[in-house]
């Protein structure tokens, strides 16, 4: 049987299966540090991690920097094409050999003491190596590089585990859903710009992946967004909330492995809807019209590209696909998380629809974002109650006909529901039991 236990010297274990239970998790796996520094080794260790997209790095020797859990990363691509994963990390004293964000190069010099590195990771420099004696062997220090790299759709991934399965095993249904948002496209490729809307909130990562498959919030703490749009226009198609969300059409799925969704596509009545009104604000009405009669029959489709893809794909544990953006969750600390997100654009769309597309950063990301990161934080200073032990996840679990569950293990139900934390815990358990 796996050790079912945290390890870390200095510091008791933890027995792991008895702080998740069917309908609630103790308040540990968001506070405790041995915890956290565990997840950075079982979880963003163990299995596939979002690095990067492929459009970000097209050309050859075109790399960015990012993290695996908090390991410092390279994502490089080589001469060849193929992409490599190398950890930012110099052997000789441990110091970053790159610091920029992005860019373009064959090697990389240490700014510490200059050792060198191509882009593959291998040592080609050092500086004065006599002092090093006949026993120094460059090849014992190549920069350390992530074993296992693979793509989808343009997606990159990688993992330390040499044994996980395949990655578009991993991605089960999710695959499928990734396929739905790309294949609105005209090539079926979306492209990933640099402008990136950064934040950082007080407060363990998995808030931000609790939050991201939970349709229970937004009547209320998006309340102010709501209401704001309904200066725009009418909202009763979105704004349901003066009944149960229930009875509305949108659902929510655990579709296994930890990966969740949100489909807000049965809610969304193309251009006319409230959430394409404010996408479309300010101007709405002359852009509409501008558009249509400019291309005709496919201005409904031009316009639905411009104003998102109402889908929020979940990808465990870093990855959200939210509308026409890309959200990646950044561990730093037991209690600190940044969250970044990324505009994308499409090949073979008109500019004044790309330049729609970027303007969603406005969107959501500008207004509704800040709501949800106010909640994690002050999810956080609750959580600091040692006295009150659970945070409760039982909404729906057992109550009959509000859940089901297909022949492929996917469980759907209302979008208010809690099935996708209660499933992506068990993908978290399982892990970090190993």
């Amino acid at each position: 049987m796996a050790v079912s236990r945290v390890r870390v010297p200095g510091s008791p274990s933890i027995e792991i299966e008895e702080l998740v239970r069917a309908d609630r998790v103790h308040r540990l796996v968001y506070t405790d540090p041995e915890i956290f520094a565990a997840e950075m080794v079982k979880v963003f260790g163990q299995t596939w991690v979002y690095c990067a997209h492929d459009s970000e790095i097209p050309d050859p020797n075109d790399f960015r920097t990012g993290y695996l859990g908090l390991r410092p990363i390279i994502v490089c691509r080589e001469r060849d094409g193929r992409v490599a994963v190398l950890f930012n990390r110099c052997t000789h004293r441990a110091a970053t050999v790159c610091r920029l964000e992005r860019g373009n190069a064959k090697s990389f010099q240490c700014p510490y003491h200059g050792w060198t590195f191509r882009n593959d990771g291998e040592l080609i420099g050092v500086p004065w190596p006599d002092a090093y004696g006949e026993d120094f062997r460059r090849t014992e220090l190549n920069l350390g590089r992530v074993p296992r790299v693979e793509s989808y759709r343009g997606f990159i991934f990688a993992t330390l585990n040499e044994d996980a399965p395949p990655l578009l095993d991993h991605l089960g249904p999710a695959a499928q859903l990734l396929d739905q948002w790309l294949d609105r496209t005209p090539a079926g490729t979306v492209t990933v710009r640099s402008a990136a809307n950064r934040m950082v909130y007080r407060g363990n990562w998995k808030l931000a992946y609790d939050n991201a498959g939970d349709g229970y919030h937004p009547a209320f703490s998006h309340r102010s967004l709501l209401r704001l749009g309904e200066r725009f226009g009418d909202s009763k198609d979105m704004v349901y909330f003066g009944r149960s969300p229930d009875e509305g059409p949108m659902y929510a799925q655990d579709l296994g492995n930890g990966h969740t969704f949100i489909d807000q596509r049965p809610s969304y009545d193309g251009v006319g809807s409230y959430w394409a009104q404010q996408r479309l604000q300010p101007g709405r009405e002359a852009f509409e019209e501008h558009i249509r009669a400019r291309y005709g029959a496919d201005a409904d489709r031009l316009l639905d590209l411009a104003v998102g893809g109402q889908m929020n794909i979940n990808i465990f544990p870093n990855l959200l696909v939210i509308g026409n953006q890309i959200q990646v969750i950044e561990p730093m600390a037991v209690d600190r998380t940044q969250l970044t997100w990324h505009a994308t654009t499409v090949d073979g769309l008109p500019d004044e629809i790309n330049t729609l597309r970027m303007r969603t950063q406005e969107d959501f990301p500008s207004f509704g974002e800040p709501d949800d990161q106010a909640n994690f934080e002050e999810a956080q200073r609750g959580l600091g109650v040692p006295e009150v032990e659970w945070v409760m996840m039982h909404r729906g679990l057992g109550v009959e006909g509000r859940e089901k569950t297909d022949e492929a293990g996917v469980v759907t139900g209302p979008v208010t529901d809690e099935h996708p934390m209660r499933g992506y815990f068990r993908e978290w358990t399982r892990l970090m039991s190993r």
